[in-house]
């Protein structure tokens, strides 16, 4: 009875707990269909149709079909129409035409996908051509080049590693879907099982392509960045000598400059000393960036002598004024504090020079005779071209060591005064006056003997007498300061007056004229008014 009563009672174990393992099995497969759906899902919204891979891949997919389907289309509109056409097949034609017509415009909407996908990661990234850097100034450019190419380098490992990731969860997808499908075996999973297989195995083969396509845009762009930092670095250091070369050499002029303002104290010499100095230093520079930047000095000499003709009458002026400039540099004709006369169009400008540049005169113009006889103006900045003293009649009254002119003043008297006394007052007067300038002229012209052939030395005042129209002229010539003719003339001009005014038997003449009248033309009678007659 006992052991009937075991057995029953563990035959009733046994069966309690087979029911409970059914039912803990049959709850586990629920639990794990529930988590593998919402997995589902979640995967499912990443790879929504707003992932800009798929989306392209659908698309194209799209477009693909829909040719497939036209073409199908085309060919069975073809076959038709080759055929007897009844009332059936016109009807079927129009049918087959209107859905032609309906993927025609499906494709033009299509368009923009009808390149393959992925070409955005399957094709090596345009570097363009890479800039030569042989000067300091495309080190910028280098720069810029390479910020540039490593941007699109770093915009491509963004695509190729969002299109890993998005294999990886298509990969996850198609375990969840194999593990749903062997839970359920359901046709849905089925079908989408195949789906993600082939769209993986589609994504597999674009995913090497990319990967060789990285690598090699990897090692290019390291490749090129590496060439250009190096030549950036060469044309830095260059550069950087090139600087520390100009900054001694102009520091070294500075000093020069300095010593020579120290020890020289006319003015002329200095700013001859400080040009001298400054051309030195420009043609120093010149050469110092043509034998650094310039890799063939004889292909600029043929260049340039081959378009020598076309830039000589281009600028003809221009470098006739650059050898004008030589021959006022070097024959020495005009030197700056000179005073100069040009005249222009039948104009005389008279002024001193302030600079002599590479193409032009600088000269302003002072209160002088001209300007008071003819431009009544003064003081403006006159711009004369060097090359003008090849066509044109320039006048120097200060060239050289010479610093004094020839001045004259005409005074006419009446032919009843007496002329010599009017000539010597003028002339007692015009050696007071002019004294100091006259011995300064004669030492002058003493210097002036080494380098001209002087026949006519005489430097005394003379004074001239002319018989005129009006009256006796008495001309005086004198010498004075180039820069203060009107001063003296003035002064002379006064002094002779108050002399002659003085004299009763000097009269100072102006323009006269005498009317004699006959004493028998007084006693003609008035003739009548005669009617009619006016």
């Amino acid at each position: 009875m006992i052991k009937i009563l075991i057995l029953t009672l563990s035959l009733f174990i046994t069966l309690f707990a087979e029911n409970n393992d059914t039912n803990l099995s049959f709850s586990t497969q629920s639990y794990k269909k529930d988590f593998l759906e919402e997995r589902l899902t979640t995967i499912n919204k990443f790879l929504s149709i707003d992932n800009i891979w798929l989306r392209e891949y659908y698309n194209h997919n799209k477009y693909r079909k829909t040719q497939d389907a036209l073409d199908e289309l085309i060919n069975k509109i073809k076959s038709i129409s080759k055929k007897k056409q009844t009332k059936a097949r016109k009807y079927n034609l129009e049918e087959l035409q209107n859905q032609r017509e309906t993927l025609i415009t499906k494709l033009e909407l299509l368009s923009e996908f009808k390149d393959p996908p992925f070409s955005s990661i399957t094709k090596p990234i345009d570097i363009g051509e890479a800039p030569e850097v042989t000067n300091p100034v495309l080190i910028i450019s280098a720069l810029s080049y390479i910020k540039q190419i490593k941007q699109k380098q770093k915009d491509f490992e963004k695509r190729y590693k969002d299109f890993t990731l998005l294999i990886d969860r298509l990969e996850k997808k198609k375990e969840i879907l194999s593990d749903l499908y062997i839970l359920t075996s359901a046709k849905k999973h089925q079908d989408s099982l195949i789906e993600v297989a082939s769209e993986i195995n589609d994504f597999g083969s674009i995913l090497k392509l990319s990967s060789t396509t990285l690598s090699l845009n990897n090692k290019k762009v390291d490749d090129i960045s590496k060439k250009l930092t190096e030549k950036i670095k060469i044309q830095g250091k260059q550069a950087l000598y090139i600087a520390s070369t100009i900054a001694i050499l102009l520091i070294v002029s500075l000093l020069i400059k300095l010593v020579l303002k120290r020890y020289i104290k006319d003015n002329d010499r200095f700013y001859k000393s400080n040009k001298i100095i400054n051309f030195t230093n420009l043609a120093i520079v010149i050469f110092i960036f043509l034998f650094a930047y310039l890799e063939n000095v004889s292909y600029l000499v043929t260049v340039l002598g081959f378009a020598s003709a076309g830039i000589a009458i281009a600028m003809k002026d221009m470098f006739m004024s650059i050898l004008g400039w030589f021959v006022i540099v070097i024959g020495g004709s005009f030197q700056v504090g000179d005073r100069m006369k040009v005249t222009k169009d039948g104009r005389d400008f008279v002024g001193d020079i302030l600079d002599i540049s590479f193409l032009r005169i600088t000269v302003q113009e002072d209160i002088t005779l001209t300007t008071y006889m003819t431009n009544r103006r003064a003081g403006r900045i006159i711009f004369i071209p060097n090359h003008y003293i090849f066509g044109s009649v320039l006048a120097n009254y200060t060239h050289s060591s010479l610093k004094t002119v020839w001045d004259g003043i005409d005074i006419t008297i009446t032919f009843n005064s007496n002329h010599k006394k009017a000539a010597h007052l003028v002339k007692n007067i015009t050696k007071k006056y002019s004294k100091g300038y006259t011995d300064i002229t004669r030492k002058q012209l003493n210097r002036l003997r080494d380098k001209y052939s002087l026949r006519n030395t005489n430097v005394e005042p003379r004074v001239l007498t002319f018989i005129e129209p009006n009256g006796i002229k008495i001309s005086t010539w004198y010498l004075t300061n180039a820069y203060a003719t009107l001063t003296l003339r003035s002064n002379i001009s006064a002094e002779i007056i108050d002399a002659f005014l003085k004299e009763p038997d000097i009269k100072i003449a102006y323009p006269t004229q005498t009317v004699n009248v006959d004493n028998d033309l007084q006693n003609i009678p008035d003739i009548p008014d005669i009617p009619g007659i006016t």
